[in-house]
């Protein structure tokens, strides 16, 4: 399976940086490392995530990468990583 980002989970990861970042740059760039690369897994196994039924009509999953949280979207033979944040965070 295909793997793509949109737009708002780069927009994520850019923030996410530039908030971790302010306190401990190197630490900031090992989180978004890890948060670009989890998702690489995914190929093989793309329903390993939890499905939110909420989404009526779309097949939308997360995984937990220690505090955070990644939504991905399911659709024919490609894996649309839609958004990222903190566990903590208020969306």
């Amino acid at each position: 399976m295909k793997l793509k980002w949109t737009g708002k989970a780069l927009d994520d990861l850019e923030r996410l940086y530039d908030f971790l970042a302010v306190i401990n740059p190197p630490a900031a760039a090992r989180t978004v490392q890890t948060l670009v690369k989890t998702p690489t897994r995914l190929s093989a196994n793309p329903r390993i995530g939890e499905q939110l039924f909420e989404f009526e009509g779309r097949e939308i999953r997360r995984i937990i990468v220690g505090k955070y949280e990644i939504r991905y979207e399911i659709q024919d033979s490609c894996i649309y990583i839609l958004r990222l944040w903190h566990t903590r965070e208020h969306r």
